[in-house]
């Protein structure tokens, strides 16, 4: 029998975060405007794919579940990323649509969390999103029976090969199941670490059709 080899010690990994700090008075009137400005700030610094998110998903039967999802979209009515809908997410968001986000800016000391409620994007939407995917992509969503077990990386090559063999002289379609879905949010977090784990924790609160903000301890 082998000897096991011992692992890093976790709980000596730690690294001390900086005094960058956030206060009220640094809040925008809205989140999303405060979201824009920090992903302006992710994308000046050179970060990879800042728009990565961690999407958790709760099942009909109370089983939550995460995944990274790229987010394509933001605006006033929220964040948009796309799927295909008859994924486990796709299933467990038309069984249960309240979600929640995270942005994990390891690199900037930040984090940006999102508690809110996903609803399906038009198919107008989601069409001329799909458009502008590279080729591949587009194949790739026809091919690809998200979340399904599939026997070999070669099932999945063919099933990619036929999709391509099906298109060849044709633009790709969106496919029946596969969209956008929009996250409205109800709270947003902006975490900013700072020195001695005494981090920045400041929230806003959907109220009506405005926003309350609150601080909250690390």
């Amino acid at each position: 029998m082998s000897e096991s080899r011992p692992g890093p010690d976790l709980a000596a990994l730690r690294r001390e975060y900086g005094d960058r700090g956030l206060d009220s008075p640094d809040l925008a009137t809205d989140p999303i405007e405060m979201f824009r400005g920090w992903f302006d700030d992710t994308v000046e610094a050179g970060l990879h794919e800042p728009n990565a998110m961690v999407v958790t998903t709760v099942s009909a039967d109370w089983r939550p579940s995460a995944r990274m999802v790229l987010l394509k979209g933001v605006d006033e009515r929220g964040f948009v990323f796309y799927t295909n809908y008859e994924s486990s997410k796709g299933h467990d968001i038309e069984a249960n649509p309240a979600v929640s986000l995270l942005f994990p800016w390891h690199d900037l000391q930040r984090q940006v969390r999102v508690e809110g409620t996903a609803s399906r994007v038009s198919r107008e939407e989601s069409e001329a999103y799909f458009a502008s995917r590279p080729r591949g992509s587009q194949l790739g969503a026809w091919a690809s029976p998200q979340s399904r077990p599939v026997a070999s990386r070669s099932e999945l090559d063919e099933l990619y090969d036929a999709a391509e063999s099906r298109f060849a002289a044709a633009e790709v379609p969106l496919p029946p199941q596969w969209g956008g879905y929009r996250v409205r949010p109800e709270v947003v977090e902006f975490w900013q670490g700072r020195s001695g784990r005494m981090h920045d924790r400041l929230v806003y609160r959907r109220e009506g059709e405005g926003w309350s903000t609150v601080r909250l301890a690390p």
